[in-house]
């Protein structure tokens, strides 16, 4: 393994706002292209009839330096048109939709209804943004990360990280996925060519366990020298509910 890490081929595994922002500043020393993202789509669900995938959006969005620096998430500079017109008409408005964000999602949407998959779709926004990041979404089968409250309710990730503000206390955490899912083309590979590997500093239960679930991540990832980086200091979190949930998971 090359001792020089600008020249190192990288490969990361990544949820939303803290798995984005480290792998901004890995893309920021390497070399260009030798940096590989593989990212969570457990959080991925239908609004509006749209298909979201926010923590793909939200690394793609950093890596091409047109990220919300405030929010960590969404557009800078974004507008709401839209969102304010869909208030106006009592629709449900507790997901943040910029219209800038929109568009992205619609295209998305229009691509995957014309038989592209969720990876060729990825690949086509970060070249049209200018990202010279590798971004893989985990898989290109529909995987879903549900939490299964104290009190027996099932929420899908986004309902209770963004409309339930993270309030209900968690008693699992449950992966919903096709029987014969696997990762996305090119995932494995990615990790078997990358001289090091590094599991960035996103929620270990629903932003990186997905990953690790799908069939061959883990045996792959036990031939390669890893590092991972804890998004707990001390107890808290820097940002978001992982530390919240390992207290109620136990």
């Amino acid at each position: 393994m090359t001792t020089d890490f600008k020249v190192m081929r990288v490969t990361a595994l990544a949820g939303g706002v803290g798995g984005a922002k480290l792998a901004r500043g890995l893309q920021l020393v390497l070399a260009p292209g030798n940096l590989t993202v593989i990212v969570n789509t457990g959080d991925d669900f239908e609004h509006f009839g749209l298909a979201i995938s926010p923590d793909v959006d939200t690394v793609c969005y950093t890596l091409a330096g047109i990220a919300d620096a405030e929010h960590g998430w969404g557009l800078q500079g974004e507008s709401w048109n839209v969102l304010t017109a869909l208030k106006a008409l009592s629709a449900p408005t507790w997901f943040q939709l910029g219209d800038r964000d929109l568009a992205t999602h619609m295209e998305r949407t229009r691509l995957l209804k014309a038989g592209w998959s969720l990876s060729q779709v990825t690949e086509h926004f970060c070249r049209l943004w200018g990202v010279p990041t590798h971004v893989l979404p985990m898989s290109d089968q529909a995987f879903r990360t549900l939490i299964c409250t104290q009190t027996g309710e099932l929420l899908a990730f986004q309902e209770y990280f963004v409309r339930e503000h993270c309030e209900p206390a968690v008693a699992e955490i449950i992966f919903q996925h096709a029987e014969g899912i696997s990762p996305a083309p090119q995932v494995l590979a990615s990790i078997e060519a990358a001289d090091l590997v590094v599991i960035c500093p996103s929620n270990p239960w629903v932003s990186i366990d997905p990953i690790l679930a799908l069939p061959g991540i883990v045996p792959a990832l036990k031939k390669k020298p890893v590092i991972a980086v804890s998004p707990i200091i001390q107890g808290k979190t820097v940002k978001g509910p992982a530390a919240k949930m390992a207290r109620e998971l136990g």
